[in-house]
């Protein structure tokens, strides 16, 4: 009897889960060690803004040229290389708040090399996963992102708490490390349409980086391994492109501004410890984890079962999330408690979780074989509301510091979360106006 073999599409979908998982535990194990380290130095909350939001800016310039690079020679080998480079520069650099030029610097070049990762996950999943598959398959990937922040919040701070901030950097540099030696053993490229065991590449569609600048033909029902020009253009004046820009930039908007601002929130708003509040930090990561999953079964089973048009799906979905999160961004500085401090974050971050399952898988909708380069331009502006939020948010806090000398009282928090909650409300008239499901790229 024949043993059923396991679908190399799936090793690739983990393997990038765990990917996305590390990344972000890097993300908010920076933000824990680093604020801690500055806190204890004495550094202004301007200036921890400032050093949090420098990530942001390395990582909006490595956007669309990951999008490029992995079109061309392919997101396999360019998410190698990127988790090399910021592993490297974990282990190596020093966290002195004092040295901020040396922080400046390194957080730059971890920004720059994890601004490939993405657009690199996008061309790989997009070249191996079947259309009824995406919504799940996206999801299931990017919900690694809030499972490693949820594991972060809930180890990291006892790490630097026995083990000093510095701990924080070799952990991710291993997990770096590990991470890359999996993906170097067990990742390939998928089959091309030509070769009779193209199917496993999940629909028949070849995606694979090839020489020359010749176009696409089909070829028995499916299309030869041949490149066309990308068509730069059509996708920068594309109105369901800009729909996916505006909720990408609203939806790293609410997320890094919690992500870099919630232990401050924690620790100077509220008053609490993050060592003293156990596993209940985890739980707005961990709620993203569940209802991004949510959204992608979801939105597979609506389109398996013929029950709605992508379209639709994408919208329902995309509303729902927004709209539910800005209500709760929106009340979190009304709750004083920690209970309802972490039901309202978890709440803002699990429903924009479940908007993924809209805007987020929609590059592959529009524009499967341009995927990667989709994904870097729209999130290029993610990254962008990762620097004009994180950074704006520190100078707020330090303006209302300045005029109440006391970051305790809910009127120094209130426009902090105010103003991702009513982006949120615009992106989901923008998405509902403009976006579509329907391949517009060929």
């Amino acid at each position: 009897m024949r043993m059923m073999t396991f679908p190399r599409r799936y090793l690739i979908v983990i393997l990038t889960f765990i990917s996305t998982s590390v990344c972000y535990i890097e993300r908010v194990g920076f933000s824990i060690a680093y604020t801690a380290a500055a806190d204890a130095a004495r550094v202004n909350q301007s200036t921890k803004g400032t050093i949090l939001s420098t990530f942001y800016c390395g990582y909006a310039c490595s956007q669309v040229p990951g999008g490029w690079v992995a079109q061309k020679i392919g997101g396999r080998k360019v998410l190698l290389v990127s988790f090399v480079l910021w592993s490297l520069t974990c282990a190596l650099v020093p966290l002195d708040p004092n040295r901020v030029v040396v922080l400046v610097i390194a957080r730059l070049l971890v920004g720059v090399a994890q601004g490939f990762i993405f657009p690199s996950i996008h061309t790989v999943l997009a070249q191996w996963v079947p259309p009824h598959e995406r919504s799940r398959s996206v999801s299931l990937t990017m919900s690694g992102m809030y499972l490693g922040a949820a594991a972060g919040m809930l180890f990291l701070p006892s790490l630097v708490k026995y083990r000093g901030p510095q701990s924080v950097f070799l952990a991710e540099a291993a997990l770096g490390a590990m991470w890359c030696l999996l993906w170097f053993n067990y990742a390939s490229d998928p089959p091309r349409s030509e070769h009779p065991k193209a199917t496993a590449a999940g629909f028949g569609e070849s995606l694979l980086p090839v020489k020359g600048n010749q176009k696409m033909k089909v070829e028995n029902g499916g299309f030869s391994a041949k490149t066309a020009n990308i068509p730069w253009k059509k996708i920068l004046y594309s109105l369901p492109v800009w729909a996916i820009v505006v909720n990408n930039f609203t939806f790293h908007y609410a997320l890094y501004v919690l992500m870099n601002w919630l232990p401050t929130y924690f620790e100077q708003g509220l008053q609490l410890s993050l060592q003293d509040m156990g596993s209940s930090k985890m739980m707005p990561y961990f709620n993203m984890f569940i209802f991004s999953n949510i959204g992608g079964v979801v939105a597979d089973h609506l389109i398996i079962k013929r029950i709605m048009s992508v379209t639709k799906i994408r919208k329902l979905l995309n509303t729902v999330g927004f709209l539910v999160a800005s209500l709760a961004l929106m009340a979190i500085p009304v709750f004083r408690t920690s209970g309802g401090a972490v039901f309202c974050s978890s709440m803002a971050l699990g429903f924009l979780a479940l908007g993924r399952a809209g805007f987020a898988v929609n590059h592959m909708d529009i524009a499967p074989r341009y995927a990667g380069i989709v994904m870097g331009v729209s999130n290029t502006a993610g990254t962008f509301a990762g620097i004009i939020g994180v950074d704006l948010t520190g100078r707020l806090l330090e303006a209302a510091k300045t005029a109440n000398s006391d970051l305790s009282s809910p009127e120094s928090w209130r426009t902090v979360f105010y103003i991702p909650g009513l982006l949120c409300i615009f992106s989901t008239v923008v998405f509902l106006l403009f976006s579509t499901g329907e391949r517009i790229f060929d």
